[in-house]
């Protein structure tokens, strides 16, 4: 009997989420036919430089906090908080490249405010053993009032935007000016694809190296092998002289360094910060721990993932000022409809043995 509610449990999700799913194709089809909607907008919109561009300029901060979020949970420590870290981050980042006039010190700065935010909830959770989520919660709730407020006390407005300190330059722009490249850059921009990575940041080309250096670390490295067995196993690996407090502190920081350069780099690309309402981080944290769940804590995966979540996010954007009768309300709901169908499919991913656990040495 047991067996049998399960499976009919996991055919009504899954007949609810064909049928969500259903509604929506349903929905935006019945809009893109009638007969005032432009035919083909859809894939116009879709497989354009400008929408790759933004995909993966919006991957960016989600995938990030992703990484960090990797390293904290397969060492056991289940950070939630990752929604906190970008919006203190990325408030502190337009703060002190205001302050210094330095981009890259305002880089530095979005990520030592991250690290110490980090740093508060590591010693809450590893040193007094306090209950993880309703620390990440609180690491999040803190952020969210403490960004807008400090805002308001130096600038008079929750919204803060650099005056005099340049955006990160994109690949153009460093690549055009030097003499025989520029002709095959604009060759090069015109493809689609190609004219998408050209057109992005230096912050997107960071994303991809840090992926990669986070999948060997992870994988490859005896750090990596510590992290994992912190979150399956952490008396074997007390057994075997190294410190699980010292491995969960290390990846609990890490997150930090990895939230504080996604936060530091949403805000610094668009040269602000929001800190109206959800703040301009909107929720990508929390897309970003459903990012690495659906990719199985595995950074390719993670990435993958968030370019999913950052092309439905995309799409909409060149949706809503395109000339179709879908409603408005409809298309901004797709990336949230999105999450909400991959946690319906895909919830079941295996947590590390130990996360959420707290663990001291000696432990019998």
């Amino acid at each position: 009997m047991a067996d049998l509610a399960r499976v009919l449990g996991t055919g009504r999700r899954r007949v609810a989420t064909i049928g969500t799913l259903a509604v929506l194709a349903l929905g935006t089809l019945y809009g893109l036919v009638r007969p005032e909607s432009t035919p083909g907008i859809l894939l116009e919109t879709l497989f354009t430089t400008n929408t790759l561009a933004s995909t993966l300029r919006l991957s960016v901060p989600i995938a990030l906090a992703a990484l960090g979020g990797i390293f904290s949970e397969k060492s056991g420590v289940i950070n939630i908080g990752l929604e906190g870290l970008l919006i203190i981050s990325a408030f502190s980042a337009i703060v002190a490249a205001q302050s210094t006039g330095s981009l890259w010190l305002g880089f530095a700065g979005g990520v030592l405010a991250s690290v110490m935010l980090a740093g508060l909830f590591g010693v809450v959770c590893i040193e007094f053993r306090a209950d993880q989520i309703i620390a990440g919660l609180a690491v999040w709730l803190i952020a969210l009032g403490l960004a807008p407020f400090a805002a308001t006390v130096l600038y008079g407005q929750p919204n803060v935007s650099l005056t005099a300190a340049e955006t990160p330059p994109t690949l153009t722009e460093v690549v055009a000016p030097i003499p025989g490249l520029s002709g095959l850059v604009e060759s090069l921009s015109e493809i689609t694809f190609v004219g998408a990575l050209f057109d992005a940041g230096v912050t997107v080309y960071m994303m991809f190296l840090l992926v990669g250096v986070s999948w060997y670390l992870l994988n490859r490295t005896t750090f990596g092998r510590w992290v994992r067995a912190s979150g399956e196993n952490p008396k074997a690996l007390d057994t075997a002289g190294v410190s699980v407090s010292r491995v969960r502190y290390a990846a609990v920081l890490l997150s930090g360094v990895f939230s504080g350069l996604g936060g530091a780099a949403l805000s610094l690309d668009l040269a602000t910060f929001g800190g109206n309402g959800q703040t301009m981080v909107n929720g990508k944290g929390f897309i970003a721990i459903v990012a690495y769940l659906f990719g199985n804590y595995n950074p390719i995966g993670a990435f993958l993932s968030t370019i999913l979540f950052a092309g439905l996010d995309a799409l909409q954007n060149g949706l809503q000022i395109a000339d179709i009768a879908v409603p408005s309300q409809l298309i901004r709901a797709i990336p949230f409809v999105m999450v909400i169908v991959v946690l319906a499919l895909f919830g079941r991913t295996r947590l590390p043995s130990a996360a959420g656990e707290h663990y001291e040495s000696g432990e019998e």
